[in-house]
């Protein structure tokens, strides 16, 4: 798993890891009592959070917004926190598929076929969602009904229609694809509906960024991501 700078931009779908000081301060918090122990053993085994959307009690200040969303054992609870910059000691990212192909109800052949079809337009799934959250605590995060979550990195809009063509060749009876295409940007579009959008399907796509989303009409957007930096 990739492991980035503390310095690094935030970016939605990234993991943040909080320093022992960061933690204490989290559990020192008022919270309910399934809430207290999930965060304390998230705390214990050193579990990572994950970078959500940036609110406005968290813009023009240091604080960063994070989130857990709690396995089974938690009722599965979308928890949410603040904390300074300062009490992130690093981040992460989400395991790429071929990590956590051991998981997904599919054979080989077709879990396999997913990972050629990506790799042979250069791009690498990243799976966050139930089952990257299991890959990650080991927890009960997967039900039998769970969409398979990627995020893929992709260059240009070209790169974008390359990946969701790859996607849509995708067929399972047990497993459904769901997920983002991400701008080196840190913009992101759900690739159904890139794909539905790129067809003439719709007249618009719904861009996602760490602030909020946008409808978008046109393309523009893509060409002035390209020239930013993502970690795959």
């Amino acid at each position: 798993m990739q492991k980035v700078t503390a310095m690094e931009s935030l970016r939605r779908h990234r993991l943040a890891r909080l320093s022992s000081e960061g933690w204490q301060a989290v559990l020192a918090r008022p919270w309910d009592a399934p809430a207290r122990e999930c965060l304390g053993y998230w705390a214990a085994h050193r579990l990572p959070l994950v970078v959500t959307r940036q609110t406005a009690d968290t813009s023009g200040c240091d604080l960063v917004a994070l989130g857990l969303p709690a396995p089974g054992r938690w009722a599965r609870r979308r928890l949410a926190v603040h904390v300074p910059r300062a009490a992130v000691a690093g981040f992460e990212e989400f395991p790429a598929l071929v990590e956590v192909a051991g998981l997904l109800p599919l054979s080989g052949r077709i879990a396999g076929d997913l990972q050629t079809g990506l790799a042979s337009c250069f791009a690498t799934a990243r799976v966050y969602g139930s089952y990257g959250w299991q890959a990650l605590s080991g927890l009960d995060h997967v039900r039998p009904r769970s969409d398979l979550d990627l995020w893929i990195a992709v260059r240009s809009a070209a790169h974008a229609d390359d990946v969701a063509h790859h996607l849509e060749r995708f067929a399972s009876s047990r497993l459904r694809l769901d997920g983002e295409l991400m701008f080196a940007d840190g913009t992101a579009v759900a690739w159904r509906e890139w794909s539905a959008w790129r067809s003439g399907g719709t007249r618009a796509v719904m861009v996602k960024g760490l602030t909020g989303a946008v409808l978008r009409h046109d393309a523009d957007w893509c060409e002035g991501a390209r020239h930013a930096a993502l970690a795959t």
